[in-house]
């Protein structure tokens, strides 16, 4: 496959690529990733292909945050907090569960055509960066996917040293760690950790300050969070189609979903200090199940809303 055909219709040059400060948009991320399961999708496993040439140097500033932490388990942590720096399509879940490291990869928002493709690749890649923090492999209790079962296994097994269960509920992978949370990492470093993580800080505050039409719509959607109007009644109320809404906000650097979810985020901690229970705040929010807020809370703060809650009335 030609490179120029793996940016066709992406609207990103080469000269671009070879620029270290240049951001790539998830809709042209989503445009290459078509390019590539159009043409070479017969080849089986190909995401998790992909995704094993991913290393935690790919990720840039975030990837050598991770590799900095002290342990596997504040490397979790870390990447949780910032997780939304480099992946934006499926919501991962990463949390520490006793001994053992449980990963649910949310996929109900990534559109059908490469669904399968970018979870086959996240889950490659997260081996990977455990793999480059700990030097070695963890082993895996089990994994589910929602995925039906492809014709060739061969590469799900080499991956996870067993067969997945297809056609599963969720997307879910819970790997051995007992052995390895509290180790200290071979790449440690507190100062450098600690700066990686505020410039990581600092390119999360940098996408949430938005202006021009990016700006309008969140303060709307700040209005009134537990009504959010869907994309196309919020063009219609701004007299575009919702083919124009796409364009400009992705000429601004952002796109519908990644408001919605900054909104939530910026009105969490507000409703968790005030008198409503988890489930009310999940609500005014507009998550139909409490569940699936307390997932997405964790993956932008790394921990959970009640021991935020909890963190305010020690405070007090």
């Amino acid at each position: 496959m030609s490179a120029d055909r793996c940016l066709k219709g992406t609207g990103l040059t080469w000269a671009q690529l070879a620029d270290t400060g240049a951001e790539v948009q998830a809709e042209q991320e989503l445009q290459l990733i078509r390019n590539l399961v159009s043409t070479l999708g017969h080849i089986s496993g190909l995401g998790i292909h992909v995704g094993l040439r991913y290393r935690l140097a790919t990720y840039g500033v975030y990837g050598f945050a991770v590799l900095s932490c002290a342990t596997l388990r504040s490397a979790v942590a870390m990447g949780s907090r910032y997780l939304e720096l480099s992946y934006p399509f499926p919501d991962i879940c990463s949390k520490v569960i006793g001994g053992t490291v449980e990963t649910i990869i949310d996929d109900s928002r990534v559109p059908e055509d490469v669904r399968a493709f970018i979870v086959d690749r996240d889950c490659a890649t997260i081996a990977n960066i455990q793999r480059d923090l700990l030097n070695t492999t963890l082993p895996v209790f089990s994994v589910t996917l929602r995925r039906p079962a492809p014709s060739d296994v061969t590469p799900y097994e080499a991956l996870f040293g067993m067969t997945p269960e297809f056609g599963a509920p969720s997307n879910r992978i819970l790997k051995d760690a007992s052995a390895y949370l509290d180790r200290p990492l071979p790449c440690a470093s507190e100062e450098v950790a600690r700066d990686c993580e505020a410039q990581c800080q600092a390119m999360l505050t940098r996408r949430q300050a938005r202006t021009g039409l990016a700006g309008q719509l969140r303060d709307r959607l700040v209005a009134v969070p537990a009504q959010q109007p869907d994309m196309e009644a919020l063009a219609e109320e701004f007299h575009m189609t919702s083919r124009t809404m796409r364009r400009r906000l992705a000429e601004e650097g952002t796109n519908f979903r990644q408001l919605q979810e900054e909104v939530r985020e910026a009105l969490a901690d507000e409703l968790l200090a005030g008198p409503l229970s988890v489930e009310q705040v999940a609500e005014s929010l507009g998550y139909g199940e409490a569940s699936n807020f307390i997932r997405a809370y964790r993956r932008w703060k790394g921990t959970t809303p009640k021991e935020f809650r909890n963190r305010v009335r020690e405070s007090e």
